[in-house]
């Protein structure tokens, strides 16, 4: 358990992360912060995200607009910023750092000037850590997801980890995974080069919906 906010560095988030685990917080009152390594861990393949119909036509009309890294901290208090939360002023601190250094990113959508939803988490290698998400408007967050997963396959990363699988997750595609097994997947997206998430821009709306069909077609 870590105390004072300044023991969480950048240098020991990325160590936890390439170790399988990460931190965690009892509530955003509370300073302090435990680490987290899961019995089984949630996994969202990035060839088999789960596209309905019904949000490929909501993709295709492109109700928002998408961005990378033009709103970080507004992504994670975003992310905060419900009843209870795990992120603690100590673990907001640790990814305003890590973002700083480029290893933490955010995919924010906007409605005009509004922000309405977003997904953060941490590269290293080419596994993403996927931290958290938020959405204030209706298919914000799978949106957000969607246009990620394809980012993240085409910009060279092979696991996408989602720490735990919840019932949203799991209608997208999510799966979870012995411990072990994820060590392993992991040790391989760390030990295969390093992938870029800047190396090009986010796919527009209809490449999203056509990657993750056409990548489907394929199982």
């Amino acid at each position: 358990m870590a105390g004072p906010r300044d023991r969480l560095t950048p240098e020991i988030l990325l160590h936890a992360y390439a170790s399988g685990i990460f931190p965690m917080a009892e509530d955003a009152g509370d300073d302090t912060v435990f680490w987290v390594d899961p019995r089984f861990r949630g996994i969202l393949p990035l060839d088999r995200f789960r596209l309905s119909r019904s949000l490929a036509r909501t993709i295709r009309k492109a109700p928002f607009r998408a961005s990378l890294d033009e709103a970080f901290e507004g992504v994670v208090e975003g992310c905060a910023d419900r009843e209870t939360t795990w992120i603690n002023p100590t673990i907001f601190d640790g990814y305003r750092k890590l973002h700083a250094m480029g290893r933490a990113h955010s995919i924010e959508l906007w409605e005009g000037e509004a922000l309405v939803g977003g997904v953060y988490g941490v590269t290293l290698g080419r596994a993403f850590f996927g931290e958290s998400m938020f959405s204030r408007r209706r298919d914000a967050s799978k949106i957000a997801l969607a246009t990620l997963v394809v980012h993240l396959a085409q910009t060279g990363f092979t696991l996408f980890d989602t720490q735990f699988i919840t019932k949203h997750l799991a209608t997208l595609g999510g799966i979870e995974v012995p411990r072990a097994r994820y060590h392993a997947m992991l040790d391989a997206a760390l030990s295969d080069g390093e992938a870029d998430i800047l190396s090009r821009p986010l796919p527009d709306p209809h490449s999203v919906v056509q990657f993750i069909t056409q990548t489907s077609k394929r199982e």
